[in-house]
């Protein structure tokens, strides 16, 4: 017969040991994966943003759309898979990479040494311009005048990232869940200024009165890349030899001029 005090003990390590595998078969491990196994698998999972227009949106049947979504559709065509896109936000776009929901991300994501740490990039397949938009009462002409001043990002964002090296102390950043929100924050006047796509302030002017925001100042110009789990060596040349190939033969312009209806800017 076990003790009072060895049963006690005796049961909290058993827990403990229970726990730990429960946990240990739950967590997934960072997986790469090479194109032959894409090709048995038959299938191409990739993570976009659909609050994001025009590189992604959801279309009038409720549907995943826009330019990344195109992309994707491109990269699929090209690897003689049938596609499926999923929907994701700017916060959990790496997790669900890195924890195998999803094969590749095309999802609007810039390529920052910081995320090079975490993830692979493809060569650049898009670019866009991350400006500080706001109300146009509002005296903003430098990061220094953003002293006092309400500011709303999309967390875990290019612009999040550079709007917090930018800001002075005594800025009031707010952080909001995707663009939309940030967008909603700006035009009831919950906030003075967003950080943003210059697509997403093309999205507010044509929804707010006629000049009520404008443009500040730049924040940063990005470039995106596809994104890829580490270790995928095999998979990123793939990748990268689309992105060369349709950059060259106009395919990716045809995509960037059907959605923003200008040419895709040069990219290194």
């Amino acid at each position: 017969m076990l003790k009072p005090l060895q049963r006690r003990l005796f049961t909290s390590t058993a827990l403990a040991l229970g726990l730990a595998a429960t946990l240990s078969a739950w967590l997934p491990s960072v997986s790469a994966q090479t194109v032959a196994e894409l090709k048995k698998k038959g299938e191409l999972t990739i993570g976009m943003l659909v609050d994001f227009p025009p590189y992604g949106t959801m279309n009038a049947s409720n549907q995943p759309d826009g330019y990344d979504a195109d992309v994707a559709r491109l990269l699929a065509k090209d690897l003689g898979l049938k596609l499926n896109l999923v929907p994701v936000t700017g916060p959990n776009r790496i997790p669900f990479l890195l924890t195998n929901k999803v094969d590749l991300l095309v999802a609007s994501l810039a390529i920052t040494p910081e995320r090079a740490k975490q993830v692979q990039f493809s060569k650049p397949y898009a670019a866009a311009s991350i400006v500080l938009y706001g109300d146009k009462k509002a005296s903003i002409k430098t990061a220094a005048d953003l002293k006092g001043k309400r500011v709303g990002v999309a967390r875990a964002s290019t612009q999040d990232v550079a709007l917090t090296a930018l800001a002075p102390e005594g800025t009031e950043i707010r952080r909001f869940d995707d663009d939309a929100s940030a967008m909603q924050a700006l035009m009831s006047g919950q906030v003075d200024a967003i950080g943003c796509s210059t697509t997403v302030a093309a999205q507010i002017d044509k929804r707010a009165p006629a000049n009520a925001f404008e443009s500040k100042f730049l924040l940063r110009q990005q470039v995106m890349g596809i994104v890829l789990r580490p270790g995928q060596a095999e998979l990123l040349k793939t990748v990268d030899d689309f992105v060369v190939r349709n950059s060259g033969n106009g395919e990716l312009n045809k995509l960037y001029r059907k959605w923003l209806e200008t040419d895709l800017p040069k990219m290194q």
